[in-house]
């Protein structure tokens, strides 16, 4: 069982609102990447999600990720020009664990950025949010809504 330390709970306003339509996107990417990991951008705008970006993982490994430079930085200037926020990366542990790995710490990139990792119990995939700072990480809550609310 894996162990998570008290400062890595959650605090009740590190939230990320994904739009239900977005979750079941991004886990539809997860399992047709297997027996990769799979990986991809979340990107919104005033704390909702508004579209799921999958990128192509250049490392093509069933334990690491990397995303396509090319693709990421075109998604990058989509965001600039629309005017939207990088809300989270997600990326998959087919065969876990449901938290960031040494390497996700050591390689985390955005510390303001949610990091949302896949994992699969069997065949039932789950999620969990972490933000990855200063070499630890915590866990965020993950809101699944119906649709946008403005």
């Amino acid at each position: 069982m894996v162990e998570i330390k008290p400062s890595q709970l959650p605090s009740p306003n590190e939230t990320i609102s994904i739009l239900r339509q977005h979750w079941e996107q991004m886990l539809e990417h997860v399992i047709r990447q297997l027996p990769l990991e799979a990986c991809g951008l979340v990107a919104g705008q005033d704390g909702f999600s508004r579209e799921v970006f999958p990128i192509a993982n250049a490392l093509s490994s069933p334990v690491r990720f990397r995303m396509s430079p090319e693709q990421q930085i075109k998604v990058f200037l989509e965001l600039d020009e629309l005017g939207w926020d990088l809300l989270g990366i997600y990326h998959s542990h087919p065969d876990g664990p449901p938290i960031p790995s040494p390497t996700d710490i050591a390689e985390s990139a955005y510390p303001d950025t949610v990091s949302l990792i896949w994992s699969r119990f069997g065949s039932e995939w789950t999620c969990r949010g972490f933000v990855i700072q200063k070499g630890d990480f915590r866990e965020v809550i993950i809101n699944i809504v119906p649709q946008k609310q403005l």
